[in-house]
């Protein structure tokens, strides 16, 4: 089954990807500061990490001033984000497709989910839980794969079905299988407007210049197309709904 094969993948990269975190390019100087410019203001605000790795975004917001709240599906990826931010914020073990029993209702200012959607075969559940616990215009904040870029990047045939696939990382350690799933993307949106939430913004992020000093090959090809993309959703009042 493909989540075993995910949280397997994630449990052996694990203490790897913490050691790179704070200057791996694709993730310091690409995702983190595009995503974490859609939030704004952090400071006095509950934060749901969800799908919290090691607990990079974490330890940023935390210094912010936020209270944060993060969960992973891997077990050292929690053990890991508890040393990173020792006695702060609050981690578990939670599968982001599942219900989030332990999460009250309308408790969360804002919710970021950096680059872990992809894992979901299906988005609603996901969606609806995000909504279930946000407060009234409350922010998600995503950041996923960019469906063109992954199309061309699996060599996909059928760029509207939602489809397993899977390639191998080298920049962790050992190579390592990761599974995922390339969706169209209408199947990015239709989740989020069809379960009380709209679109605010949406970005094609390009690189800091902070990327060019040490990935140049990659620095140069981001800057003409995107490999992700960022989305910040708004929960509408209940009474909207």
């Amino acid at each position: 089954m493909i989540k075993e094969k995910i949280i397997k993948a994630y449990e052996n990269l694990a203490d790897e990807y913490n050691a790179k975190i704070d200057y791996k390019p694709h993730n310091a100087y690409y995702d983190r500061p595009n995503t974490l410019k859609l939030m704004g203001e952090v400071k006095d605000k509950s934060v749901l990490d969800a799908a919290c790795g090691p607990g990079k975004y974490a330890e940023i917001l935390i210094s912010k001033g936020a209270t944060v709240t993060g969960f992973d599906i891997s077990p050292r990826m929690i053990e890991l984000a508890k040393e990173r931010n020792k006695n702060t914020g609050f981690f578990f073990v939670q599968d982001l497709a599942t219900p989030y029993e332990t999460l009250n209702d309308n408790s969360y200012d804002i919710i970021v989910c950096a680059l872990a959607m992809h894992y979901i075969e299906d988005w609603n559940s996901t969606i609806q839980e995000f909504h279930r616990v946000l407060k009234d215009d409350g922010q998600l904040i995503i950041s996923i794969e960019h469906p063109f870029f992954e199309f061309n990047y699996f060599s996909s045939t059928q760029y509207f079905n939602t489809e397993a696939v899977k390639c191998i990382w080298k920049g962790f350690g050992k190579p390592i299988e990761v599974n995922s799933y390339r969706r169209p993307l209408e199947s990015c949106i239709l989740p989020l407007t069809s379960n009380g939430f709209y679109i605010d913004k949406l970005i094609e992020p390009k690189p800091t210049k902070e990327f060019e000093k040490h990935d140049p090959k990659h620095y140069k090809e981001l800057i003409e197309f995107p490999a992700f993309m960022c989305i910040r959703a708004i929960r509408k009042p209940s009474k909207a709904n």
